[in-house]
């Protein structure tokens, strides 16, 4: 079956060029103009991966991913924005959003991004489709569960989002390991954004918080210069 991807954005001409680029790569492809119409069809349908854009009338990409987010809903979200200042970029992660690309962009890279989010959404199965055993990795009380993607401090589960549930996941199978930032942005976004990216950084803050939150220590550890490590406290 191929995958069902919605596209919102105001811009007909992007929007239309981007629904044709997508159906002749295999999706299939729900196109809508502003942020009403996509929570009226993402509530009603089921989708692989949402791309929203950040500025459209009545409710922009922000608050479609703000809403859906607290509705329970873990589709990954890719923002499409003009906005290229780090706060812009800030604010569309801190609605849930999974991944983030200013415009212009060039279409390799959406498509690029598109597949990682994909990737990352499969339930981990074995070769042949058989779901995993239970391989639950704990550090003290934290408990992350592949399986269920569900993370817990002591009897409090974090609400995460797909890619914090991956990057807490990669980190607490690599425990007491220095994974520097290109080999972490390999295996969570599929490609490398360069040293002057912001977005691990930002990941990272996020897990901070919600583990701080539910009473978790200082798990996770930053190697200035080289990049992050999850220590037991």
């Amino acid at each position: 079956m191929p995958s069902r991807v919605l596209i919102a954005d105001d811009d007909r001409a992007i929007r239309e060029s981007l629904a044709r680029a997508l159906e002749l790569e295999g999706y299939e492809v729900v196109a809508v103009v502003d942020g009403v119409q996509a929570l009226t069809r993402i509530r009603g349908d089921a989708f692989d991966a949402l791309l929203l854009d950040v500025m459209m009338p009545l409710v922009d990409g922000l608050g479609v991913c703000r809403v859906i987010r607290a509705d329970g809903d873990r589709t990954p979200v890719l923002m499409l924005t003009a906005r290229v200042e780090t706060s812009d970029r800030v604010a569309g992660l801190d609605a849930g959003a999974d991944d983030y690309l200013p415009k212009p962009f060039e279409l390799d890279e959406l498509l690029a991004r598109l597949r990682a989010l994909l990737r990352r959404a499969v339930p981990a199965n074995g070769a042949d489709g058989a779901e995993r055993g239970t391989d639950v990795p704990r550090i003290g009380l934290l408990r992350v569960d592949p399986e269920a993607r569900q993370v817990w401090w002591a009897t409090e589960e974090l609400a995460l989002t797909k890619t914090e549930f991956d990057l807490l996941e990669l980190l607490v199978r690599n425990e007491g390991i220095v994974l520097d930032h290109s080999t972490i942005y390999q295996r969570i976004w599929g490609y490398d954004f360069g040293i002057n990216s912001k977005n691990l950084a930002v990941y990272v803050g996020y897990l901070r918080r919600k583990l701080a939150a539910a009473g978790a220590p200082g798990l996770i550890h930053t190697v200035r210069g080289v990049g992050y490590a999850v220590r037991r406290p």
